[in-house]
C-alpha cells in the first residue's frame, strides 16, 4: 500500500511540472507569434546624467530599472497572463502565470520607488510634430520639478523627436527624461482602433495597459500648453478620495452651450459631460477597478471593458475615445476626480463670452488649442500663445523673450471674445515665469 502511495505522489509532482512546462511553452509561443507584441526597437530613455544611449524599450518604469541592470522577468514585475493584452516578448511564462511574491501592494496602490518625477505621456500622429514639441517646452519651461516624458508616435516621427530633443540645451535637458513608443492597439481591431475620431487618439485608452509599471500618469493632447508648472496638476493626484482614480475637466459650464447634452446619443458623465484633453490617471486605481457598465451585470475590469464597449457604441459617438470614457464614467461617477476648468481651458470657453468662472478669478493654467486655432487665424488669442512659447529661445529670459511679446500680440486679438479674454491667459503665466525665475536666481 505504501508503495502505491509513493507512486501516487511522484505521478502528481510529475504532472505538475509537466503542466507548468507546457503553459510556459505555450505562453513563449504566444508571445513570439503574435504580432501585437511591441515591437523590439531602440528607444531613448536619458537621465538628467547620461547622454542617451538607445536601450531596448520596455514599458513606463521598467525602462529605467533596466539601466540599473535588473531583469523583468527575476524582478516580478508581472504578476499574470493577460491573452486580451499580449506582453512583451521579453516577458516570462511561467512568471506570467503565477502570482510574483516581490509584488507589494499597499491598499490599491503598487509599491514602486518614487523618483519625484511628474509622468507626462502624449500621442502623436500625423503632422503634429511640432505642436508636440511645443507642449513639451511649455512643460520644461515653467516646471521646477523634473519631468519623465512618455511619447507615442508613428514610426517615421521616433528619429525626429529623438533628434529635436537632444538638440535642446544641456541645461534643459537635465530637467527631464524621455522614452519613445510605438502605436499599438489589440490585434482585434486594430485599424478600428487607430481610425476612431482621430488618427491615434485612442491609444490614450490603453496607456494603463502598456505601462504596467507606472503608477501614475498626466495624459495630455499635442495641443496642449503649459501655463503653470506640471507638478501644480500632479499635486492634485492627492486630493483623490479613496475612490477616484482619475481626473478631467467638464466638457462644459454652460449647459445652453453643451454638446453632451443636446446631441449625444449615448451615456455621458454628469450635466455636460467631460473632455479628455488633460486626463490626470491613477494608473493602479484604474487597473485594479472593476467598473459597472450596462453590457453585463458583472463588472468588468479596465482590459476587459473597451472592446465590448467600442463594439456596443461604435455608431453612436461621435468623439472617439472621449465618448467611450464618458460611457465609464457615468457608470462610475464615483471613480472620477473633476478638476476646473482652467486646467483645460479651450476656445470654447470664450468664443460665445467668457464660461469659465474659475479663469475669471485664478487665469488660464492650461490652454488647450483644439479645432486647431494654433494654426489658422480663427482664434488669434490662441494662436498667439502658441507661437510666443515656439520662438522663445532657451536660455533667454521669459520675461523679455516670451512674456512682453506674447502681452503685445494679444493686444491686437481684442476684436473677437477670446481676444477680450486673453488677459486671463497672462495672469498665472507671469506668476509662473516670476517663480522660475526666482527659482533658478536663488540657485546661482
Amino acid at each position: 500500500m505504501r508503495c502505491y502511495l509513493h507512486a501516487f505522489l511522484l505521478c502528481m509532482i510529475f504532472t505538475f511540472f509537466s503542466l507548468l512546462y507546457v503553459c510556459n511553452q505555450l505562453a513563449s509561443t504566444l508571445e513570439e507569434g503574435d504580432d501585437w507584441s511591441l515591437r523590439e526597437q531602440g528607444t531613448l530613455d536619458r537621465s538628467a546624467h547620461d547622454s542617451g544611449h538607445p536601450l531596448r524599450k520596455r514599458p513606463g518604469l521598467a525602462g529605467l530599472r533596466d539601466r540599473e541592470g535588473l531583469d523583468r522577468c527575476k524582478s516580478g514585475s508581472v504578476s499574470y497572463w493577460n491573452p486580451y493584452w499580449r506582453l512583451p516578448a521579453d516577458v516570462c511564462g511561467v512568471n506570467c502565470l503565477l502570482e510574483s511574491p516581490l509584488r507589494v501592494k499597499s491598499g490599491s496602490a503598487v509599491t514602486e520607488h518614487s523618483d519625484g518625477r511628474s509622468h507626462l505621456a502624449v500621442v502623436a500622429c500625423g503632422p503634429r510634430l511640432e505642436e508636440t514639441l511645443t507642449m513639451l517646452k511649455s512643460a520644461v519651461l515653467l516646471s521646477k520639478k523634473p519631468l519623465h516624458f512618455y511619447i507615442f508616435a508613428e514610426d517615421e516621427l521616433h528619429d525626429s523627436f529623438r533628434n529635436a530633443l537632444d538638440a535642446w540645451p544641456r541645461t534643459v535637458q537635465t530637467k527631464f527624461n524621455f522614452t519613445i513608443y510605438p502605436i499599438t492597439f489589440p490585434k482585434e481591431n486594430a485599424k478600428e482602433w487607430k481610425k476612431l475620431f482621430k488618427p491615434c487618439a485612442s491609444q490614450r485608452l490603453f496607456l494603463p495597459l502598456i505601462l504596467k509599471e507606472v503608477d501614475s500618469l498626466l495624459y495630455v493632447d499635442t495641443d496642449i500648453l503649459f501655463l503653470r508648472p506640471v507638478e501644480d496638476i500632479w499635486a492634485l493626484l492627492s486630493q483623490f478620495n479613496s475612490s477616484q482614480l482619475a481626473a478631467m475637466a467638464p466638457e462644459h459650464e454652460e449647459p445652453r452651450i453643451g454638446w453632451y447634452n443636446r446631441f449625444a446619443r449615448h451615456p455621458y458623465y454628469g450635466k455636460t459631460g467631460i473632455n479628455s484633453g488633460v486626463m490626470l490617471m491613477n494608473m493602479t486605481r484604474l487597473r485594479e477597478k472593476s467598473f459597472k457598465n450596462d453590457m453585463t451585470t458583472v463588472a468588468l475590469q479596465w482590459k476587459e471593458i473597451l472592446m465590448p464597449l467600442l463594439q456596443k457604441y461604435k455608431l453612436n459617438i461621435t468623439w472617439g475615445d472621449q465618448d467611450l470614457l464618458n460611457i465609464i464614467f457615468h457608470h462610475n461617477p464615483e471613480s472620477l476626480y473633476v478638476f476646473p476648468c482652467q486646467w483645460n481651458y479651450r476656445p470654447d470657453h470664450c468664443i460665445y463670452g467668457s464660461n469659465c468662472q474659475q479663469a475669471e478669478h485664478e487665469g488660464v493654467f492650461i490652454l488647450h488649442g483644439n479645432r486647431g486655432v494654433y494654426h489658422d487665424n480663427k482664434q488669434p488669442a490662441f494662436r498667439a500663445v502658441y507661437e510666443a512659447i515656439q520662438k522663445h529661445p532657451f536660455g533667454e529670459s521669459m520675461e523679455t523673450s516670451l512674456l512682453f511679446p506674447l502681452e503685445a500680440s494679444l493686444q491686437t486679438t481684442t476684436n473677437s471674445y477670446c481676444g477680450r479674454a486673453s488677459h486671463l491667459f497672462t495672469k498665472k503665466l507671469k506668476q509662473s515665469i516670476a517663480s522660475v525665475q526666482q527659482d533658478t536666481t536663488l540657485r546661482r
